[in-house]
């Protein structure tokens, strides 16, 4: 199961475990989150914590010091509650576009697309786009793709990339049912 669809609509849960998710398989990404949900269930509690106890709950994570770095830092700024701007959750330690739109997304409702590595590959090959970046391939989709639709970019992308682990593959896979 998919960490962000287990935390729903919590910004506290999402933003954590966004930031935990990057370079690590979702099924890692979830039992970390959910030990560290155990003894931190909200930011309040984070602050409370040893950057060591820290590591310790979040580990196998991929980076899992550098990502206790920036949720010790996360949870002793001034920050009461998760923000609800890319602008405001980018300044967070940690945090880049692909997470604040997924936090902004999934926590809040709030439409926008989340590109990570499987958006951009899909949307350059269907030829939506044609760009050599997460943010360019981000800024282009925002003007194709109809905004009732920008909250679903990611998960279908993520999801079909995850089966289809190469271009072939994909095409190979678009023809028989043909999409292309």
């Amino acid at each position: 199961m998919v960490p962000l669809e287990v935390f729903g609509k919590n910004p506290y849960k999402t933003l954590i475990s966004t930031i935990l998710s990057a370079r690590t398989k979702d099924e890692i990404t979830l039992e970390a989150s959910k030990s560290l949900f155990t003894i931190a269930p909200n930011l309040k509690k984070l602050s409370e914590i040893d950057i060591k106890l820290i590591e310790k709950t979040i580990y196998p994570v991929g980076f899992y010091k550098t990502k206790a770095k920036y949720l010790y830092n996360i949870a002793r700024s001034d920050l009461a509650i998760v923000p609800k701007t890319q602008e405001e959750l980018m300044k967070l330690p940690g945090v880049g576009r692909k997470t604040a739109n997924l936090t902004l997304n999934r926590a809040f409702g709030i439409p926008a697309i989340a590109v990570d590595t499987h958006v951009h590959r899909i949307s350059n090959f269907l030829g939506l786009v044609n760009t050599k970046t997460p943010e360019q391939t981000e800024k282009e989709l925002l003007k194709v793709i109809p905004k009732k639709y920008w909250s679903e970019v990611n998960r279908l992308f993520v999801s079909i990339g995850r089966q289809y682990t190469t271009n072939k593959k994909l095409g190979e896979f678009l023809k028989r049912v043909k999409v292309i």
